[in-house]
């Protein structure tokens, strides 16, 4: 029932070759890490769309590059507020981005909030599902536009618009630097790690293990 059959195993030198790559490759995998999801890629022309929830440093980015390149439209997505609705006038991450992208000088014609409705997870596949919707209802194709997002959720946030929207829509991205954190450094800091890592995992799964289910856009 058994055969004995001669194998091959590393000496020490080749075992210490086999580590040495493998800790070469965790080390540039490290390094990095940050500027791999932090993308930054636009799309020139069309329109350009900003979630909601990013921090008013990231909302005066937008506003500077909505000027800069000359954007025919600024959409901003976002679902239900997380915390102190009741006491907002806004109730969703949308309203609340649009209304201080006007307070910091954008006109009420060059804004445009789209908001999402709650979802308990994939939220921003979700905004880009009642995006898509929202263009639609209003005869507007997919076409071309820029999404602006923070730091390490970029690259995360251009592959669920672009699943969302297909090979039809052209997706482009801005990464807005994080200023909670040294990005260059990011393993210096607790807020960087968790970031770094979470949206690391998060890619991941967006990349490999989601299936879009795209009979919400109905």
């Amino acid at each position: 029932m058994l055969r004995r059959r001669p194998c091959l195993v590393p000496t020490w030198r080749g075992w210490a070759v086999l580590l040495l790559g493998c800790a070469l490759v965790a080390f540039v995998t490290f390094w990095k890490a940050y500027s791999f999801l932090a993308l930054t890629a636009p799309e020139p022309g069309g329109v350009l769309v900003v979630e909601g929830w990013a921090p008013d440093y990231a909302l005066e980015a937008a506003k500077a590059e909505f000027h800069r390149a000359q954007y025919s439209k600024l959409y901003v997505t976002g679902g239900p507020l997380e915390y102190g609705a009741p006491l907002s006038e806004y109730k969703t991450y949308a309203d609340l981005g649009a209304a201080t992208l006007l307070k910091l000088g954008l006109r009420a014609d060059q804004v445009q909030a789209v908001p999402a409705a709650r979802a308990l997870r994939d939220r921003t596949f979700n905004s880009a599902i009642f995006f898509k919707r929202w263009l639609r209802d209003h005869h507007q194709g997919p076409g071309r536009f820029t999404l602006m997002t923070v730091g390490a959720h970029a690259r995360r946030t251009r592959l669920m618009f672009q699943k969302a929207f297909g090979k039809d829509a052209l997706v482009g991205v801005i990464a807005v630097p994080e200023e909670g954190y040294d990005a260059g450094h990011w393993w210096h800091s607790s807020a960087g790690v968790r970031t770094v890592i979470n949206e690391g995992l998060a890619y991941i799964y967006a990349r490999f293990f989601f299936y879009p289910d795209l009979t919400q856009e109905k």
